[in-house]
């Protein structure tokens, strides 16, 4: 049976247990409230069970830490301590050393089993005991008394942690427990394309007019009667001549039309975000504890 470190196993283990860590609290034995050390890790099967909880023996044998079984201890977050069920300063002692480096195998495991299943009594005849064992003590008047026969009654490959309740078990009354749930509304929110905006551009064409002025040439001939009309000239004055051609050139304007582009404006493409608040609703369950304890006196915390 392989068992695993909690973290190692499940790293979000605190979530669990609604942010609450064993690691770190306390371990006091049940009934004197004497405090025996401090839970280093805790220690998980293949499916994630618990079944031992490592317990640093600083305040009774310093620098040892032992397995405690599960069954043999109560958590109480209320007060964040953890109490043994049973467990001896002698029982302490004889548990095996836990190593990190060490293999846990199925023998190491019946070492740890073996001492948890001594009884805590031990003003037993020494006639009623079986063979002597390093186990042995000594009754209140000093007579040396064998401890019982640990010797397992389980086989290697069938043993399972059912085979031991009082060890493993968490259904026992100490460790009762009754979950209460709640719905909460959670709200998130989905972004989606509610439409698209295309911008573009376009030619469009028009007809421009433009007034522009122009100058023409054109001959004017005026006959007029001169003053000395009539008056007799000369023959070397009076010279007639065949043929004689003035010529005058004639000009006109033409409108001469040309195009130039110019920037005329900037379009410029952004987008805002509008914040709105959206209110909904949604039918949420509870549990509630009902206790119906008669006459008896309930304590709660």
């Amino acid at each position: 049976m392989v068992l695993y470190k909690l973290e190692d196993f499940e790293p979000s283990y605190q979530e669990s247990f609604d942010g609450h860590d064993i690691k770190g609290l306390g371990v006091y034995t049940q009934g004197s409230d004497e405090k025996v050390g401090t839970v280093s890790d805790v220690l998980v099967d293949e499916e994630g069970h618990f079944r031992y909880l490592v317990v640093d023996l600083g305040f009774w044998i310093f620098g040892k830490k032992v397995l405690l079984p599960i069954g043999r201890a109560r958590i109480d977050y209320n007060v964040d301590r953890v109490y043994t069920i049973g467990l001896t300063r002698e029982q302490a002692e004889d548990l095996p050393e836990f190593n990190e480096r060490q293999t846990l195998d199925y023998d190491y495991e019946e070492r740890v089993r073996g001492v948890y299943r001594q009884p805590t009594d031990y003003n037993l005849p020494v006639e009623a005991a079986t063979p002597l064992d390093p186990l042995a003590g000594l009754d209140p008047l000093g007579a040396p008394v064998a401890a019982l026969d640990t010797t397992p009654t389980y086989a290697r490959d069938s043993y399972t942690y059912d085979n031991e309740p009082a060890l493993y078990g968490l259904n026992e009354q100490d460790h009762q427990t009754l979950k209460l749930y709640e719905e909460r509304v959670i709200a998130s929110k989905r972004r989606q394309k509610t439409g698209e905006v295309t911008i573009g551009k376009r030619v469009e064409t028009d007809t421009a007019r433009i007034a522009v002025p122009v100058e023409r040439e054109r001959v004017v001939i005026e006959r007029v009667t001169p003053a000395d009309a009539g008056t007799a000239v000369s023959g070397r004055e009076a010279d007639f001549r065949e043929g004689e051609v003035a010529r005058i050139e004639i000009h006109e304007e033409t409108p001469e039309i040309r195009k130039e582009a110019f920037l005329r404006e900037e379009v410029r493409v952004r987008k805002v975000v509008d914040q709105d608040t959206v209110e909904t609703q949604e039918t949420v369950r509870r549990e509630e504890l009902d206790v119906n304890s008669g006459n008896l006196p309930i304590e709660e915390r």
